[in-house]
């Protein structure tokens, strides 16, 4: 899940091994068989059906699960260092901005919502969220809450379209999935059906949205409908392509807020000590 140097951690407790721990870990089971509802029954019949052969493998799963637990904390240590490294403390804004209440529960939200932030790619994605969150007021709370969910929810794909289109608006599906490097793919494939959920996704959650005219007072011009070419007696019509090359596309207000908030790196302030080494730390790059 993430690139940082991987260690055994210390801080495991032994497993209970032998008839004792057999006992013990069964004994564990049957009360969370009480609080989980329907899985009473699963977890009762496992503790029952156990060997002292099975035993060790069984420690061997709850360490390695402890392991993941310990893994998971170091990224969220790793991140709020890093998110600090890119504050300005001396700014009275920002350091009251972090103490808030509000900020407070974005963090709270970040973490509560970490299970979805399963790359290295989307921990960069809430730490500059968070970052330029406590630095920058340009949206609401409420709005960042809303980017934290779409970084939960989303895949890195949905992410690269975003950037795509950030970076040429008025790109069209055809160019999106090319300048993605994708390869030629047919229609019915599931590459295809892909693309076009990763579309839908967008354009629903109001990232993405076909090009629109607008007025002087920023209103929507609505589309004059043209109906199209006559097609020869006996010619078949086929649907619209997943990689239509005429629609343009472009981001919405929210996709662009969205790519200067948690697409935008806010370069590092100050260097951390390893306090091992002695020598400055390298903050990673976005």
């Amino acid at each position: 899940m993430s690139t940082m140097e991987s260690e055994t951690p210390d801080d495991i407790p032994d497993l209970p091994e032998g008839t004792a721990g057999s006992r013990a870990l069964r004994f564990i089971l049957n009360a969370a068989s009480g609080a989980i509802p329907l899985a009473g029954g699963m977890l009762s019949a496992s503790a029952g059906a156990w060997s002292e052969r099975e035993q060790e493998r069984i420690n061997d799963f709850l360490k390695h699960w402890v392991e993941m637990l310990l893994a998971e904390m170091k990224e969220k240590r790793q991140t709020i260092l890093e998110i600090t490294a890119r504050l300005d403390m001396h700014d009275e804004k920002i350091a009251e901005r972090v103490k808030s209440t509000e900020y407070q529960a974005l963090l709270r939200k970040a973490f509560r919502d970490w299970a979805g932030t399963e790359s290295e790619e989307k921990r960069k994605l809430v730490r500059n969220l968070l970052s330029n969150a406590a630095s920058a007021s340009f949206v609401s709370d409420d709005v960042i809450k809303l980017f934290l969910e779409w970084i939960r929810d989303y895949s890195e794909l949905h992410f690269a379209v975003i950037g795509a289109i950030y970076n040429d608006a008025g790109i069209t599906r055809a160019r999106v999935w090319q300048k993605l490097g994708r390869p030629s793919v047919r229609e019915d494939s599931a590459d295809a059906d892909l693309f076009r959920l990763i579309i839908h996704d967008l354009s629903t959650g109001r990232i993405v949205r076909q090009h629109r005219e607008t007025d002087y007072a920023g209103n929507f011009i609505a589309k004059q409908h043209r109906k199209g070419p006559a097609v020869p007696k006996g010619t078949q019509r086929t649907m619209k392509s997943a990689f239509d090359d005429d629609e343009e596309y472009e981001l919405t207000a929210l996709g662009q807020q969205f790519v200067h908030y948690a697409m935008t790196d806010v370069p590092p302030k100050i260097e951390f000590k390893n306090p091992r080494a002695g020598a400055p730390k390298e903050e990673p790059g976005s």
